[in-house]
């Protein structure tokens, strides 16, 4: 598939969900910014597939992250990052979102799973919310020693690592 084509709309995602769960196969969702892709992002990704039979990830709008983590951010555009994260291996689907607030979306899709990292922490839902959907919370944080905006303020001082 190109990669351009995972990258959907609600609309279109919600038609192939719908294919995919006739299919009876286990849909997994996990978002965030990533607005430098790096090997905690990949990792954590891959990790929230192996949850599931696909994964659907939610890429943070532009306003979304500078409301989150204020001016500076992003660093690339949303369009740039779904590019990014829909090119990866383990990422089936990828929608752009202005929430910052997962609840909604995970109302709207009703995935099987949710997969919560370590850069999302701060926005997940509680596990009985989600539970109360039909909703399994998979922890997937992974390496932790990874962080888009220690990375950022390492490119910023001109200091490898």
């Amino acid at each position: 598939m190109d990669t351009r084509e995972k990258i959907l709309s609600r609309a279109g995602l919600h038609e192939v969900l719908e294919e995919h769960r006739r299919a009876g196969r286990r849909i997994v969702f996990a978002h965030g910014v990533f607005d430098v892709l790096h090997a905690g992002h990949v990792r954590y990704l891959a990790a929230a597939r192996s949850e599931g039979d696909l994964l659907v990830v939610a890429v943070h709008s532009e306003a979304s992250v500078r409301r989150s983590e204020g001016e500076g951010r992003p660093i690339l555009t949303e369009r740039a990052r779904a590019v990014l994260v829909a090119a990866l291996a383990a990422v089936n689907h990828v929608i752009v979102i202005d929430e910052t607030d997962m609840k909604p979306l995970l109302r709207e899709f009703l995935p099987d799973v949710y997969a919560s990292g370590a850069e999302c922490a701060s926005t997940a839902p509680a596990d009985g919310e989600l539970a109360a959907l039909g909703i399994r919370v998979a922890d997937v944080n992974g390496d932790s020693s990874h962080s888009t905006a220690a990375l950022i303020s390492r490119i910023r001082r001109g200091t490898n690592g």
